[in-house]
């Protein structure tokens, strides 16, 4: 019979975490696997196999916790074309708040890692590609709404749109400035736009002075 395991997994997941999204993949070891965790190499291969397989747990426990959290949250709480909008808002006020500068894990794992293993390269992309599906999402909603010009392929905008994501989380980690960030937000955002529809016109427009 197996003995259960005397600590908590979450936690140190998320001390692994924090030590292979401050100093990356390359620079960590399992010495310091083991220190900012407070287990040993065996008890970590034991648990969680080796450091490799110990990070891909660590991405999709970041994975769950920030890009499908916020994906999921605002998709029950906002219209489509809002959602997109606020989904950069918060990754902006994100970055700005990130003192330390560390950036988003996945972006800095797609810079560091997936050059050189491809299949930590291909669940990254995997990961990346769920948050192209959910504007993919929100774009096709906001057309059918009447919200977004239906003339503009859904796909292209998706895709543009995490561009400019990715973008924005490459230039925090060097300058995080508040008039930078959402200067690379706002012409991808201006895209969404376009003349005013029955259902965004603004009043002055449904009773013009005569």
């Amino acid at each position: 019979m197996a003995r259960p395991r005397e600590f908590d997994e979450h936690a140190v997941l998320n001390a692994a975490m924090n030590r292979f999204w401050e100093h990356g993949y390359q620079a960590t070891s399992i010495r310091d696997l083991e220190v900012e965790t407070g287990l040993t190499s065996p008890s970590l291969y034991n648990a969680f196999g080796d450091k490799r397989a110990l990070f891909r747990q660590v991405l999709e426990r970041y994975t769950q916790y920030s890009a499908r959290a916020r994906i999921a949250r605002l998709e029950s709480s906002m219209a489509p074309k809002d959602a997109i909008k606020a989904f950069f808002t918060e990754i902006v006020e994100h970055s700005l708040s990130d003192k330390d500068r560390r950036g988003c894990l996945l972006v800095n794992s797609a810079l560091e890692i997936a050059p050189h293993d491809p299949e930590i390269g291909a669940e990254v992309a995997s990961r990346l590609g769920e948050v192209e599906a959910f504007f993919r999402r929100s774009v096709v909603a906001a057309q059918r709404e009447g919200r977004i010009p239906s003339d503009r392929g859904a796909t292209d905008l998706a895709r543009v749109l995490l561009a400019v994501l990715l973008g924005i989380r490459v230039a925090a980690r060097a300058r995080p400035e508040r008039k930078l960030l959402e200067g690379m937000a706002r012409p991808v955002l201006a895209m969404l736009d376009g003349p005013a529809s029955r259902l965004e016109k603004s009043p002055a427009a449904k009773n013009p002075k005569r």
